[in-house]
């Protein structure tokens, strides 16, 4: 399997998983804006969508949208316990999670990266993004991860969106649960390697 990512971007989601799951995988950086790959591809001829996650499978096939692929990826080894067994409350439950990061998190952030759109478009935005992520703090009092005990796609996918508060100059600090839970997902081994891979870690003490 290859993954196409951009560093930082969402992408990483299944860059973890892919981790954590323990696949054999190669991976492929793209320059989103010039649309370019790291072996200086026309990225355009190779993703329809010309976005990333795109994950090309073994026999070919392309698998894209984030939330798509690592349901597909946990799915195909179930020992990982990363998602948990169709047909359960709780694979409904991930997937209430999935998509509510999706729609309250994920998509939320786009007005915040063009600031052509305006200081009121922003701040709309910027104030769902508020209450989106008290809602997340609520849920997670007195727990490790979103379902529980239990580390799953949707804790790969909710740290990935986490990771841009920084860029939105949103600081964490007002939801202290949600700064422990960044720093207990950052802490783990595949986390770290997929990170150190984006080159999203600082390795100059390493």
């Amino acid at each position: 399997m290859k993954l196409y990512y951009s560093s930082g971007a969402c992408s990483l989601s299944p860059h973890i998983v892919l981790c954590e799951a323990g696949y054999e995988f190669e991976t492929e950086k793209v320059d989103l804006r010039a649309k370019k790959t790291e072996s200086g591809k026309d990225y355009n001829t190779i993703a329809e969508k010309s976005a990333v996650p795109l994950l090309v499978l073994d026999n070919g096939e392309h698998l894209t949208e984030g939330v798509a692929i690592v349901q597909y990826l946990a799915d195909k080894k179930p020992e990982t316990k990363l998602v948990p067994p169709n047909g359960t409350m709780e694979r409904t439950r991930l997937h209430e999670w999935l998509n509510f990061i999706s729609t309250e998190l994920h998509k939320a952030h786009s007005p915040l990266f063009h600031p052509e759109l305006g200081q009121a478009t922003q701040d709309l935005y910027l104030s769902n993004i508020k209450k989106a992520y008290t809602y997340v703090a609520k849920k997670l009092e007195g727990k490790q991860y979103l379902m529980g005990d239990q580390f799953t796609v949707a804790d790969a996918y909710l740290f990935t969106i986490m990771g841009w508060s920084k860029m939105i100059k949103l600081d964490l600090s007002a939801w202290p649960v949600l700064i422990d839970y960044q720093k207990r997902i950052a802490a783990r081994p595949k986390v770290q390697e997929a990170m150190k891979k984006e080159g999203l870690l600082d390795t100059k003490a390493a």
